[in-house]
């Protein structure tokens, strides 16, 4: 099964006896003594659904695991997850698994074991108030497990749970992506960062259970969507490959129109996006015209942005698409209406360029078969968890691109490396080795949870059956393999990752606040911050005119030297070396506390009024138009001697940049750079001081002997041919 159809199309094949999140016996229940009430009750639930003891599932633990993740301090949480991650993997794979009520409990429970695995642990929320009523829960359980029928016991210990669950429990961010990636639906290793705070935004980066099950609802539904969508009928009316597989609509019956912008004219329509194209059908009386298709998968450099609109050509409306690629001659333009904002139009953009990006991801690392099937899976279920926030939060994330794996990966801090890392699984993966398996493995510490690929087969995104053969069932999926007690390399980029993202929103955070608002407070800033550069410059020159005699000759000796003994070459090193201690010399201060820590003092003139604030301004604005005029006039000086509008001193620069020239290739560097250097030092001497420069005045004169090339502005409509040369 080497495309992604099969896996989005096929049903695992269920074992006679059904594994599904259903209370079956387990024997009679004992306790981990390391672990908490909850994570005792988590891990009996896990071993209902491996078919298995608790007790057996420690031992397996206790035999397998290494030594580090059996350390004191490491134990309670290393068994939990042990437990978790295999029966994820297991429960990701039945079919419709979003939709099972038990399943979104147990997931939640497991973030708030996690948490707080050890019996001495106490949770960040208020576990710890109801850790007796657990305590108690777990001794009649055990009591009715010694005495009475073990289902009884299995079902009276279980409906016990709502009740405990009723504490303001709320899960925090290392639980969640943990957790959360073993359920490929759920979240993705890449991206469960920034799924994390759009979807804590609101509740204080902490997420409580009716915001979890809101969520796995909306993505149920969103998946679910899907899978309507895609009838019989839209197969063959728009020629869909064997293993295309549609994303989303939007157009059709649902009340909203997307328009095709073509030149002057307008056409409404239906606009559908594939894991492998863009298809518009414009719509007619009674159907659709035959769909446009617009390639996505091949490496034509494409263009996705946002475009504004209006009609007769005008730019009114901001709330279109505008695609471009090698294979349309003129840029496409697709309008998204409502009635206020673009978000809208945001998400189109958004699934569009992930779907994009993911085929560059594929070409670039190689990937192809199984490993690319993959690739598109995560993609798929990216752009359903993006839609399924939207309706949680009722709004669009601010960085919906953030929300989807290859999106994210072309932006985020050390995103190459991310991307290379997940490459290198999936790559692994495509090894011949299949996604739809039910098998229970581990190795060790290491656990192999749910593919994409195979969590989105169980959810039966495509109605049409495929069969699976047996060596596909009990193939080996090491994709999405999990460490117990460790990361694994795709981890570990991601961490890192995420702590260079944070580096990052620290350092804008401090941009934004220094950002004045106004050309007056910005002005301030850059004077003070440009202060240095006068007081260089003022120093050289001191130097330069001898006012302090022994540091000029000091000057001169160190550069005469250079020259004499041809070190020129050095001198590059020298300053960025000189540079480098430089800095030392400034951390040695700042500790010293002999200078400030680098805040710039802006001193701000008491009792200013508004009319002098004004004055000031427009003083400023006044001297950057004369700078900007002073630019203009030099540029057009230039273009006219270039041009020869004045011949004679087009023929003096031609004649000086002709000497200029033959003086470089007769004269050694050395002598020329000795020759400026003389004339750099002996021009500030008393007696060289007390008149201009005469060449410094003939230059002048000369310069403002040229005229300047004319400049005319066009009217609208009138034709422009201004760079033939007459």
């Amino acid at each position: 099964m080497d495309t992604i159809k099969g896996y989005f199309g096929a049903k695992p094949e269920v074992p006679e006896k059904p594994i599904a999140l259903e209370r079956t016996p387990s024997g009679t229940r004992k306790s981990v003594k390391e672990l908490s009430p909850l994570a005792n009750n988590v891990i009996g639930r896990c071993a209902r659904i491996l078919l298995v003891r608790p007790e057996d599932l420690q031992e397996q633990f206790d035999k397998e695991a290494p030594l580090s993740a059996k350390t004191k301090d490491k134990y309670a949480r290393s068994i939990l997850e042990y437990c978790c991650f295999r029966t994820l993997s297991i429960s990701a794979q039945v079919e419709d698994h979003l939709s099972d009520v038990d399943f979104r409990r147990l997931t939640y429970d497991m973030m708030l074991a996690w948490e707080a695995p050890g019996s001495t642990n106490k949770n960040v929320s208020k576990v710890e108030q109801k850790d007796v009523q657990l305590e108690e829960a777990e001794k009649v359980a055990a009591a009715l497990g010694a005495d009475d029928d073990e289902e009884e016991s299995a079902l009276f210990y279980n409906d016990l749970m709502p009740m405990m669950a009723e504490v303001e429990q709320t899960v925090g961010l290392e639980a969640f992506t943990r957790i959360a990636p073993a359920v490929p639906a759920i979240a993705d290793l890449v991206t469960v960062y920034p799924q994390w705070e759009a979807l804590t935004n609101t509740t204080g980066a902490r997420l409580p259970f009716q915001l979890y099950d809101k969520y796995l609802g909306e993505l149920d539904k969103s998946i679910k969507l899907m899978k309507s969508q895609l009838t019989p009928e839209v197969k063959q009316v728009l020629h869909l490959e064997s293993d295309e597989i549609l994303v989303d609509t939007d157009g059709g019956s649902s009340g909203q129109t997307v328009i095709e912008h073509v030149g002057s004219s307008t056409y409404p329509g239906r606009f559908t996006v594939t894991n492998y194209a863009i298809y518009f059908e414009v719509a007619g009386i009674l159907s659709y015209s035959d769909a446009k298709r617009f390639d996505l998968a091949s490496d034509l450099k494409y263009e996705v942005k946002p475009e504004v609109t209006g009609p007769w050509g005008t730019k009114i409306f901001d709330k279109a698409i505008m695609f471009k690629s090698n294979e349309v001659q003129e840029p496409l333009v697709f309008e998204f209406p409502e009635i206020t904002g673009h978000a809208r139009r945001d998400y189109w953009i958004a699934i569009i360029r992930e779907i994009v990006a993911c085929h560059k991801f594929c070409r670039l690392y190689k990937l192809k078969g199984v490993g690319k099937s993959e690739a598109l899976a995560r993609a798929v279920l990216g752009i359903a968890r993006l839609r399924a926030l939207r309706e949680t939060i009722k709004v669009l994330p601010t960085r919906a691109d953030s929300l989807l794996t290859f999106c994210y990966g072309d932006n985020m801090p050390h995103g190459d490396q991310v991307m290379g890392a997940l490459a290198d699984t999936l790559r692994h993966h495509g090894d011949g080795k299949s996604g739809d398996t039910f098998l229970d493995h581990h190795e060790g510490n290491k656990v192999y949870s749910s593919t994409a690929t195979a969590s989105a087969a169980s959810l039966d995104l495509d109605p049409t059956p495929h069969p699976t053969s047996e060596h596909q069932r009990d193939a080996l999926s090491p994709v999405n393999e999990v460490m117990i007690g460790e990361e694994t390399a795709l981890e570990k980029t991601v961490l890192d990752s995420r702590e260079n993202t944070k580096k990052v929103e620290k350092a804008e955070a401090t941009v934004d606040s220094v950002k004045g608002d106004g050309i007056g407070r910005n002005v301030q800033i850059l004077t003070e911050l440009l202060k240095p550069i006068p007081e260089v410059l003022e120093e050289v020159q001191s130097i330069l005119q001898w006012k302090n005699p022994t540091r000029t000759i000091a000057v001169a000796t160190v550069v005469f030297l250079f020259i004499v003994f041809d070190l020129l070459s050095y001198i590059p090193t020298v300053l960025l070396l000189s540079a480098a201690v430089y800095i030392f010399y400034l951390r040695y201060l700042k500790k010293k506390e002999k200078i400030r820590s680098g805040e710039v003092l802006i001193p701000v003139p008491q009792g200013t009024s508004t009319v002098e604030a004004l004055t000031a301004l427009q003083q400023a604005v006044s001297q950057a138009e004369a700078t900007i005029q002073g630019i203009n006039i030099a540029l057009l000086k230039i273009r006219a001697l270039l041009l020869s509008n004045y011949p004679e001193a087009s023929n003096q620069v031609a004649a000086l940049l002709a000497a200029a020239a033959l003086g470089l290739a007769v004269l050694p560097t050395r002598w020329l750079v000795f020759i400026v250097f003389v004339n750099t030092f002996t021009s500030g001497l008393q007696g060289q001081r007390e008149s201009p420069s005469t060449f410094e005045r003939r230059f002048n004169e000369w310069w403002y002997s040229i005229p300047v090339v004319p400049v005319r502005f066009l009217k609208p409509g009138e034709d422009v041919n201004v760079r033939k040369l007459d």
